[in-house]
């Protein structure tokens, strides 16, 4: 079974509801777990947050926090999950933000940084990646795949 079938199974298995927020993979995500029949048992929404305006508007990430921190930074990430919980009403979340490239990479903030939040009930985390430059294509799925391996991960957990 896929990986993003079984975490359809188990999210359906434990009647919970997914939401995504993903800035870098533009709906990657959401088209993964769309791709799989039954989805829409447990799917409520996914955003594609690209900009700053859509994760200030739509997610209520403070403007604070994108001057302070950046888009591409633990501290969006958080508040991208947190704040779709709220919105979505779903207990697993699902937020992305990074940098594909080819540009817009820094000393600080690499092409290949990506931070990926998960909120499984109260449980969350946000997990920073440094994927290798291969190009734009590659860090989008290399960025879905670990996202689908630490949810599953995070909701086998979750009581």
């Amino acid at each position: 079974m896929s990986l993003n079938k079984k975490i359809i199974s188990l999210i359906k298995r434990k009647k919970m509801k997914l939401a995504i927020a993903e800035s870098c993979t533009g709906g990657m995500l959401s088209s993964a777990i769309t791709s799989v029949s039954g989805s829409s048992k447990v799917f409520t929404m996914g955003l594609v947050t690209y900009s700053n305006k859509a994760k200030t508007g739509i997610l209520k990430v403070p403007q604070k926090i994108i001057k302070k921190y950046g888009a591409v930074s633990v501290q969006c990430c958080l508040a991208m999950v947190n704040n779709l919980s709220k919105i979505s009403k779903s207990k697993v979340c699902i937020s992305i933000t990074g940098i594909a490239g080819p540009k817009g990479g820094s000393k600080q903030k690499p092409v290949g940084l990506v931070y990926i939040g998960i909120k499984v009930g109260k449980k969350v985390i946000v997990n920073k990646c440094n994927f290798k430059n291969k190009g734009r294509v590659y860090i989008q799925r290399q960025t879905v795949k670990k996202s689908l391996n630490l949810l599953l991960r995070l909701i086998k957990q979750d009581n």
